[in-house]
């Protein structure tokens, strides 16, 4: 039997500490992964507060980058020694009729990787083999990291929404929204940055951004009305989205990948006049997840990142937490 070392909060709010556990023998479809790289994501935040339910010990990390080390009797799409990747989705029925059409993600007995099992601050973990994803050689472990939740977070709706005649708008120059400028641009969009930070500027255009716009100047937001075919809004509070809503051109979509708090208030009129859209969307099925990492390996996409070691996962959380992190936080074992 196998002991593993992770770190766990053992209660809601508390601060990770050492924990051992021995995980099931390897079933049939897994594999065992020694953990190299783990990225940090504001979603670990909440499974550690106990913000979306009581599920303590919990060991958080779900954008999972190591080395396979052993396989059970029944995989053969992933070879020992590989170098593979492991985000939030851990697991679905892959029978009832979502599952069927490849839209796992949205499978009602859908499992998460750091919520409903142990997840990635740790140095080794058990994972269902067809939930796990090759990593392409030029992607670099850092970098592929976050693209494993952030990267497929703002991937998949693109990738279903845009063409190369879009014009794009990206809310939040933040650890979603600075991937989301990169592969706007990278499928040919003309895409514009929304942001209170008029510092981020440069950076933005950086990223991709052909245009910039200040949301605090109110002359700079009036005159984006009826511009833009879509927008991504990638930040997690309330904002004026009649404003936004406004910017759409006829037939355009509002998207949601932040976790907005409360109700979003908007009015009829702006959707049934122009037959625009107000959508969401989380992390891709399968088939997206591979198409990211290929996309992100062929367009050079690159997670801005911090590296920082395992062993200092708290001081990395609290960066999260504290909104100091630019862009996102990588752990390494």
């Amino acid at each position: 039997m196998m002991t593993i070392h992770a770190y766990a909060a053992l209660e809601p709010k508390d601060v990770l500490q050492p924990f051992t556990y021995e995980p099931e023998a390897l079933g049939e479809y897994d594999v065992q992964v020694e953990i190299t790289h783990c990225g940090v994501c504001h979603s670990d935040i909440h499974i550690i507060d106990g913000d979306w339910g009581h599920h303590h010990p919990a060991v958080a990390g779900h954008e999972i980058i190591g080395i396979v080390r052993d396989r059970g009797a029944r995989v053969n799409q992933i070879e020992v020694g590989q170098r593979v990747g492991i985000g939030w989705q851990s697991s679905s029925c892959l029978e009832c009729e979502w599952c069927t059409q490849g839209h796992e993600n949205v499978c009602e007995k859908s499992s998460a990787t750091c919520r409903d099992n142990f997840g990635g601050f740790a140095e080794t973990i058990y994972a269902d083999a067809r939930f796990v994803y090759a990593i392409p050689e030029a992607l670099d472990s850092v970098n592929a990291a976050p693209l494993l939740c952030a990267g497929i977070t703002v991937y998949a709706p693109l990738s279903r929404h845009v063409n190369a005649s879009s014009k794009v708008g990206v809310i939040g120059i933040g650890g979603l929204g600075h991937l989301a400028l990169q592969y706007a641009r990278a499928m040919g969009c003309e895409v514009t940055a929304f942001s209170t930070t008029p510092e981020k500027e440069a950076e933005a255009r950086e990223f991709g951004a052909d245009h910039f716009v200040n949301t605090r100047d109110e002359a700079q937001m009036k005159a984006m009305r009826n511009t833009l075919d879509y927008i991504l809004c990638t930040v997690n509070v309330q904002l004026d989205w009649r404003a936004y809503l406004r910017m759409l051109r006829p037939f355009g979509t509002f998207c949601m990948v932040g976790a907005v708090p409360g109700d979003l208030a908007i009015s009829s009129g702006h959707l049934v006049g122009g037959e625009r859209v107000v959508t969401g969307s989380s992390v891709g099925n399968r088939s997206s997840m591979r198409e990211m990492l290929e996309f992100s390996a062929r367009h050079n996409i690159i997670a801005q990142t911090e590296v920082m070691p395992m062993s200092e996962v708290n001081a990395a959380l609290n960066r999260v937490r504290n909104n100091e992190a630019r862009y996102r936080i990588v752990l390494e074992n």
